[in-house]
């Protein structure tokens, strides 16, 4: 379970990061020009989605292992229905379609509704990669997790 202000410095890692990639010419930096080791100690709850055009969706490409604790299994290889329910899978792909359309990096929070009534928050940063510079064709996921007892009921059971 991540503190606020250790979310905050871990997204403002990643965007430092992305962004010095970005400075080097000014296009899109491509899966192929991500150093996991640049970033070793967030890699537990990093992910990168797998940017699907005909028809449109989206797939979990890599999924850390801190993220399990999150969904309860593992989600690497799972399309967003597969991971959660149809109300949160919508939540992602319209955030997801903004990071597409704009080629711009998001972040936001997101709050999912436990079974036990309590709940597990999300303070999410997603970065846009394109393999040609231009299209976005993956992108680079941190989520810091607040809260993290049990596995929340927006997201479908194993």
């Amino acid at each position: 379970m991540a503190a606020p202000t250790s979310a905050l410095r871990a997204h403002e890692e990643l965007f430092a990061y992305w962004s010095s990639l970005r400075a080097r010419g000014g296009r899109l930096p491509g899966r192929r020009d991500i150093d996991p080791n640049c970033f070793k100690r967030h890699l537990p709850t990093v992910s990168l989605t797998e940017v699907r055009r005909d028809p449109p969706d989206f797939r979990l490409r890599l999924a850390g292992t801190g993220l399990y604790g999150v969904y309860g299994r593992e989600i690497t290889g799972l399309s967003l229905d597969q991971v959660y329910t149809a109300p949160e899978a919508a939540y992602w792909r319209a955030e997801l379609g903004k990071v597409i359309r704009s080629g711009r990096p998001a972040v936001g929070a997101k709050t999912l509704d436990w079974r036990d009534g309590g709940r597990l928050s999300l303070l999410w940063l997603r970065l846009p990669l394109a393999s040609d510079g231009e299209t976005v064709d993956m992108i680079l996921g941190y989520d810091a997790v607040l809260g993290l007892n049990e596995p929340p009921s927006g997201v479908r059971a194993a």
